[in-house]
């Protein structure tokens, strides 16, 4: 007897869900602009977006041109994008924004676009052409609207995509220094600065410069040293005359010195330190600085 109350409770459920979902596909393929508008924004309201969206979508045919429209297509793009369809909701905020440039809606579409897009972008080792849309269109935001709310917003995403596409360039010349290619190495670092002088990475770049011309200088028959050392000479006097308190310095010296008694310019003692040591000081030196950038702002407030 339990069995058969479990089985026809069970159908029970399955006849009330089967009576929702035919009601909704009813009122999805219905006409009833009235009813679809109002039962669309219960939709939105209690957090059900794919089915608002839905929706929207065709209430947008049956609500062209009328004074709902701006409305109904607002939120069809709305609901995707809280159904997290970044998507499909930048194609409607960008259309959006075509079809009514003056909807009290618009300035918020076409923010919200701005967010699909960043959502959008990928990690630097991929494909970095919607980095470069996506930068595009906040510049043009930015430019339409420079009081925007989102201000801050904006420039967080902004220096975001930017130090991907920093990254990106820097990590593409400094796989040719893994791969020991130190001459393609120096020419892919001189390059990165030549396209964006005001690359994030610029210390860490003009190092791997240096190191590069080095290591190339060093590699090289006796007869092309000369001229080979003579670059990174050219190399560690452009870093130092603009870093000279890099936690990088001391590593240069040493090899500049090497350098110039290889040149026959130098005839002192050569400190005899390997790499790991430099890389050991060099993050001694950083925990320092950050140490002491931390410290700086509490100093301030006292």
């Amino acid at each position: 007897m339990r069995i058969f109350k479990t089985i026809f409770a069970s159908l029970a459920v399955l006849v009330a869900l089967a009576g929702c979902k035919s009601q909704y596909e009813a009122l999805l393929n219905s006409n009833d602009v009235d009813a679809k508008y109002q039962a669309a924004f219960e939709f939105f309201n209690a957090g059900k977006y794919q089915k608002a969206a839905a929706l929207f979508e065709s209430l947008s045919v049956l609500t062209n041109g009328s004074e709902r429209d701006d409305t109904v297509r607002y939120y069809w793009g709305l609901s995707n994008y809280k159904f997290k369809d970044y998507y499909t909701a930048e194609t409607n905020f960008e259309k959006f924004a075509e079809v009514y440039p003056r909807s009290p809606f618009a300035p918020e579409a076409k923010y919200l676009r701005l967010d699909c897009l960043y959502k959008e972008t990928l990690r630097y080792e991929l494909d970095q052409t919607p980095t470069y849309k996506a930068l595009n269109v906040m510049t043009e935001y930015l430019r339409e609207f420079p009081t925007t709310p989102y201000i801050n917003e904006c420039e967080a995403m902004m220096k975001d995509l930017n130090e991907r596409l920093d990254r990106k360039a820097y990590e593409a010349a400094k796989l040719y220094y893994k791969m020991e290619d130190y001459l393609a190495a120096h020419v892919a670092f001189v390059n990165v600065l030549k396209d964006d002088s005001d690359n994030m990475f610029r210390e860490d770049i003009l190092y791997y410069t240096a190191m590069s011309s080095y290591k190339y200088a060093y590699l090289s028959v006796p007869a092309k040293q000369k001229e080979r050392y003579l670059q990174f000479e050219d190399d560690y006097l452009n870093f130092i005359g603009e870093i000279p308190q890099s936690a990088y310095r001391k590593e240069l010296d040493n090899l500049y010195k090497r350098a110039q008694k290889a040149l026959g310019k130098y005839t002192g003692d050569i400190e005899k330190v390997k790499e790991r040591t430099f890389a050991k000081e060099r993050k001694i030196a950083e925990k320092a600085v950050k140490a002491s950038a931390e410290a700086t702002p509490d100093q301030e407030t006292k």
